[in-house]
């Protein structure tokens, strides 16, 4: 141990005497050091991001969205054999109950339609959107309560007038006491408040990527209360009627009837479809569309989706753009070992004259080999240090000025250490036997 600390020593007194050269040599390990702790973090931060997204959209879940001014893909389907129109009935709850009776490996099918409306309190208002759900979307979505409770049997099968709000509609209309239990005015009815949601942190990062919106904000009803008490596009009503009847005299005169837009002539504005396993996402999205293919009479007036496939996808994506990044990191760490190796060999080129004196005045080869190890391994362990604060630095800036997720884990500034070492090990050996392996006489008359 002694001879090691005398070694030691002399190999951080060369290193100090010579420290623009050290730090020179050491560049390459600081930058590949940083460069791997860098590339974790924001690879750690980008799989983060993405379960957080896969939970707020929910896993192994099948997306059925109504679209209204749907482009038929099959239009000479679309059509019966004296050429008039087919018209789609939508999406309906009797989709809902075909799914369920049809599709198997289904773990839950969630119906829902949603009203845009505003909430009244106090004087104070604020729009919001009115979900018609089913209490299955809770447990789909990955919601959990703050407090209450979600909707029983009685209220769905009865179309009762409570609601489940968001924890953002509590905070706004309910600060300053319990909201369990009240009553509030939404849109024209008035609604009894049975739980409060926990509050979802959404990013406008998934905002954007998912086409989602912040639920927070949002008050949630049963499906039928909603269709009963707010809006039943199935339905055939006065206002729908009238409007017909203008369309056909407008054809009726040879007129071209007004632009208007599109009418939503579905029930529903959206089905969600969960599977027990991922493995069935394909093949129970296939059923499904074929069912509803022949439900809507050939009619494309539906998008199915499968978000956590696309997710996946994205994540595969961003794998393989960190293994290039990992790659690069190790090609820099790589260079970093081979200037160690060049330098030290330079450095036993013109300290053989001290090498030989060593050895003559009784000097081991043992500590001639350990005296030039120790110096790769002191560059190499110094400059991983530097490198690891450079990273850790370079991480958090990143998530700071570009808002890119970052996470620095532990386990990333060990291996960048524990590299960081092995590489001044590994390329330090050849200079260190290169150096124990002079022989004393020549060295001392070397010029």
């Amino acid at each position: 141990m002694k001879r090691l600390l005398i070694n030691l020593d002399i190999a951080a007194s060369a290193i100090l005497a010579n420290k623009l050269r050290a730090s020179l040599t050491a560049l390459g390990i600081i930058f590949g050091v940083a460069a791997v702790i860098a590339m974790l973090a924001i690879g750690n931060g980008a799989q983060q991001e993405i379960l957080e997204q896969i939970k707020l959209v929910g896993v192994n879940n099948i997306i059925i969205n109504a679209v209204i001014d749907q482009k038929d893909k099959k239009e000479e389907k679309g059509n019966d054999k004296q050429g008039k129109q087919k018209t789609s009935p939508g999406l309906s709850l009797a989709d809902v109950e075909n799914i369920r009776k049809s599709v198997p490996n289904l773990k839950a099918v969630s119906p829902e339609v949603m009203v845009e409306t505003q909430i009244i309190k106090d004087a104070t208002q604020r729009k919001t959107k009115l979900l018609g759900v089913e209490t299955v979307y809770f447990d789909i979505s990955n919601f959990k309560l703050e407090e209450g409770n979600f909707f029983n049997t009685f209220h769905l099968e009865q179309s009762s007038s409570v609601c489940v709000i968001g924890s953002a509609i509590k905070t706004k209309f309910f600060s300053k006491e319990n909201a369990l239990g009240k009553s509030i005015k939404v849109g024209q009815h008035w609604l009894k408040i049975i739980g409060v949601l926990e509050a979802k942190n959404i990013t406008a990062s998934s905002m954007s990527n998912l086409g989602i919106r912040d639920y927070n904000f949002d008050v949630y009803a049963p499906v039928k209360t909603v269709l009963i008490k707010y809006i039943n596009r199935n339905l055939v009503t006065k206002a729908s009627m009238q409007q017909a009847n203008q369309n056909n005299n407008n054809n009726n005169d040879g007129g071209t009837p007004p632009e208007t837009k599109p009418k939503n002539y579905h029930q529903l504005d959206k089905i969600v479809v969960q599977t027990t396993e991922t493995d069935f996402l394909s093949t129970s999205s296939e059923i499904i569309a074929r069912m509803l293919q022949r439900r809507h009479l050939n009619v494309i007036d539906y998008e199915i989706s499968m978000p956590e496939m696309l997710l996946k996808q994205q994540q595969s994506t961003k794998q393989i753009f960190n293994w290039v990044l990992f790659a690069i990191a190790c090609i820099s760490l790589l260079v970093g070992g081979i200037g160690i190796m060049n330098i030290m060999l330079a450095s036993v080129l013109e300290r053989i004259k001290e090498i030989g004196l060593r050895l003559s005045l009784g000097a081991k080869k043992s500590d001639i080999v350990s005296q030039f190890m120790l110096e790769a391994i002191l560059i190499s362990v110094t400059g991983g240090i530097i490198g690891i604060i450079l990273g850790v630095s370079l991480a958090i800036t990143i998530s700071t000025m570009a808002g890119i997720p970052t996470i620095i884990s532990a386990s990333s500034v060990i291996i960048s250490f524990v590299v960081s070492a092995s590489v001044g090990l590994v390329f330090g050996i050849t200079p260190a036997q290169r150096a124990a392996k002079q022989d004393p006489i020549t060295s001392l008359r070397y010029e």
